[in-house]
């Protein structure tokens, strides 16, 4: 099982379509005066423009639970990155060398949205299914940038780990941050050609967002499977029920 989709609320859906297909390499499939989708390679962009939005309570501060970002594997990080800067796009993180011999860089996407590139397979402190390793691994250095994971924040591990076991995600691998006395750690979680990037700070405190499904930004993710006993219902959307899991990450449950 996988994520199918990004969905996001925009306010130009031209500037997100031409952001997209620009930097990101998105090819456009279908398109209409208030919809567009995108393929992301492994997973396809949905564009929802919305006319009459709220301000948004996401902030870009990975101590507020549910959805941080997502993200992009690529082989050429430096060179999109002069280019995006070229075009005035705003940066939360210059491109660094990281934990589990990476290079990654945060940008902000036309309404907010937290969009990271991945260059190079991820080395894992902590191994916890070789067969979904190699199955990450084994896909290779993307020609075109490659949707690659979603971010969250968690309260509980456990919890959330079991929440997307009923969506077919299975515990991967771990990375540890020793340098960051909050006591963060991330947890990676596979699923078909997706990850679930799972953070958690185990002495610092975290804040759950407000739902909301008519913000510009991250609307959901659509995840195959049924939502779950543990999702509650928290709005309807771009013509979908949209639910979230204990720590706010809104998702579309597939089969709902």
């Amino acid at each position: 099982m996988a994520i199918r989709s990004i969905i996001l609320n925009v306010n130009d859906i031209d500037a997100s379509i031409d952001f997209y297909t620009r930097f990101l390499d998105a090819e456009l499939i279908t398109r209409s005066e208030t919809e567009a989708t995108l393929d992301l390679v492994t997973a396809t962009l949905r564009l929802v423009a919305i006319t009459q939005p709220e301000i948004s309570g996401w902030v870009p501060d990975d101590l507020q639970t549910g959805f941080r970002h997502f993200g992009f594997k690529v082989a050429n990080i430096d060179e999109r990155v002069a280019e995006l800067k070229g075009a005035g796009v705003r940066f939360q993180l210059e491109p660094i060398n990281a934990e589990g011999d990476v290079r990654i860089t945060f940008f902000f996407d036309p309404d907010g949205t937290l969009v990271e590139l991945v260059e190079g397979d991820l080395r894992y402190h902590e191994i916890f299914n070789q067969a979904a390793v190699d199955a990450d691994w084994g896909m290779g250095v993307p020609e075109r940038a490659r949707f690659d994971h979603v971010a969250e924040t968690v309260q509980d591990l456990a919890a959330t780990t079991a929440h997307f076991a009923a969506h077919g995600y299975t515990v991967m691998g771990g990375i540890h941050q020793p340098s960051d006395d909050r006591g963060f750690e991330i947890t990676y979680l596979r699923g078909g050609d997706s990850t679930l990037e799972i953070f958690t700070f185990d002495r610092a405190e975290k804040r759950v967002p407000q739902a909301q499904v008519n913000a510009p930004g991250f609307l959901a993710m659509e995840i195959e499977g049924a939502a779950g006993a543990s999702a509650t219902e928290v709005g309807e959307a771009a013509g979908v029920r949209v639910y979230a899991d204990t720590n706010g990450l809104r998702f579309v449950p597939a089969d709902a």
